[in-house]
């Protein structure tokens, strides 16, 4: 063996010794191709154990391990940095994925250069693949570009070394028009995203100092003409070793549309208000305290707006009887809205109205209210009451009548008339309940009296009762009572069929 040889093989086991130990991977190969020797670390990046298991040569390393590109495209075999360096090819910082053939899961992602050694006259004798494991760096990567494709809000990445775009998102995209070509690469003065800012200078002094650059109002320039109203902030960040600035953005529009499609319904609202002929009051749901009234409500009580307006409705006390006001309010909490309700209103001059009121809760300024609109149906009850008291007359002896006439004769007074929640069945004593019963068969006083075996005094007594409680006047409302919640159904006939 010559003294040459002898030397060239003692330099290369020294160097062996001395890239041994290193973290990065180190892989020796001949002129021709040939793998020579690899570090643990390289075949620890390989997921072998030994040298020959990496392939004999550059061509067996192909055959063995597939290679793509970050992009997830394959690497040519040609294009195999193990191919370059033996095509004579100096590079440096190749990114690229490695998986073994035959388990594509196995994945690590390798930076690699390559270097040549020389002899002592400069001549090329070996030929070096360096290469670090980042794997972990480019998982990392890879989850923030999925979060920062996937993120909805649109945004762009600057890199601030020469101010140009690096990274779009999809929702930058679609939010401008501009296509990922138009962006990436582009600078930001071709691009400028802060153009209209309403703190255009703070924003620049903040991306030279690369701080946060705080929300501010700006307009972005459309592709096809046209500029579009944004909120814009930057968030400083490091990107491949890089300083960047992440531009985040809100879209205007929508929230425009939604200002001026909410402001068109208030004066939709405002105007109805206005100009609805019947007495109209709003007031908040907590403290009904009136927020405000239409001028039908003011010349109908006879109101000025100042005894109105800033008042609570108990305070104002147009309602005649405190216990309605109480039950109307707690029925439109728990209901949300109440349907022509029969409700005796008093003006300002004491005069006393019957209306029917009807109520919705609304939200404005984000706070719930209630709506309530009165009809005055005076003159209806007045006919009612009129029409009413004629039937009562007829009905004192009610005994030759089917129940279909008493019925009917007793809805007249009921009919479009809602009321508010009040007593229950169970509110009546057992006593009190088989008179009740013995109303709806049609039977008089003196007949209970009969069938109970009560005195004719004591009847009357517990018919007034019953009358009191249940908040009506008459036998055909009692009746009527009775039927609307299905009690004494079997007693429903009439009595010449008993």
């Amino acid at each position: 063996m010559s003294q040459d040889v002898l030397t060239t093989e003692t330099n290369r086991r020294q160097l062996q010794q001395i890239i041994a130990g290193l973290s990065d991977g180190v892989i020796l190969l001949e002129l021709d191709q040939t793998i020579l020797w690899a570090n643990d670390a390289a075949l620890a990046m390989h997921g072998v154990s030994r040298v020959n298991q990496l392939g004999a040569n550059a061509k067996e390393y192909a055959k063995r391990f597939n290679l793509r590109y970050r992009n997830n495209h394959p690497v040519p075999a040609d294009s195999y940095p193990i191919n370059r360096i033996a095509g004579g090819e100096i590079f440096s910082d190749v990114l690229v994925e490695v998986s073994p053939s035959d388990d594509e899961e196995c994945l690590w992602v390798h930076s690699v250069r390559s270097m040549q050694l020389t002899d002592s006259a400069g001549q090329v004798e070996s030929l070096v693949l360096i290469m670090s494991d980042v794997t972990e760096w480019a998982s990392a990567e890879q989850r923030f570009e999925k979060t920062f494709n996937a993120n909805p809000a649109p945004a762009v990445i600057c890199r601030l070394s020469d101010l140009r775009y690096i990274k779009v998102n999809q929702g930058f995209l679609e939010m401008t028009g501009y296509t990922r070509d138009q962006v990436i690469g582009v600078s930001t003065y071709e691009l400028d995203i802060l153009d209209g800012a309403e703190k255009r200078d703070l924003a620049i002094e903040r991306l030279r100092q690369h701080t946060t650059i705080p929300q501010m109002q700006a307009e972005l320039k459309l592709p096809e003409r046209g500029n579009k109203q944004v909120i814009v902030a930057g968030q400083p960040l490091e990107l491949n070793e890089e300083a960047c600035m992440l531009f985040s953005f809100v879209d205007m529009e929508p929230r425009h549309k939604v200002e001026l499609a909410l402001r068109q319904s208030e004066e939709r609202f405002a105007k109805a208000f206005r100009l609805t002929p019947m007495p109209t009051l709003v007031c908040g749901a907590e403290n009904e305290l009136v927020i405000d009234v239409n001028d039908a409500f003011l010349e109908t009580l006879g109101y000025p707006s100042e005894e109105v307006l800033g008042k609570t409705v108990e305070e104002i006390d147009f309602i005649d009887d405190s216990g309605t006001r109480t039950r109307l309010f707690a029925a439109l909490e728990k209901a949300g809205k109440l349907d022509r309700v029969d409700v005796r209103i008093r003006k300002k001059g004491g005069e006393l109205i019957e209306c029917n009121v009807s109520a919705d809760t609304v939200n404005i300024q984000d706070s719930p209210c209630y709506l309530l609109v009165l009809m005055d149906i005076t003159e209806r009850k007045r006919t009612e009451v009129e029409l009413v008291a004629a039937i009562e007359e007829v009905m004192k002896d009610a005994s030759w009548f089917s129940r279909t006439l008493i019925e009917k004769l007793a809805n007249v007074k009921s009919v479009n008339s809602p009321k508010l929640p009040s007593v229950s069945f169970t509110d009546l004593t057992a006593r009190e309940r088989d008179v009740l019963g013995l109303i709806c068969e049609g039977l008089a006083d003196k007949e209970i009296a009969a069938r109970l075996k009560l005195a004719l005094n004591t009847v009357r007594n517990h018919v007034s009762t019953v009358y009191s409680k249940l908040d009506v006047h008459s036998r055909s409302e009692a009746i009527v009572w009775a039927r609307e919640r299905g009690l004494f159904a079997s007693e429903w006939r009439p009595k010449a069929q008993r």
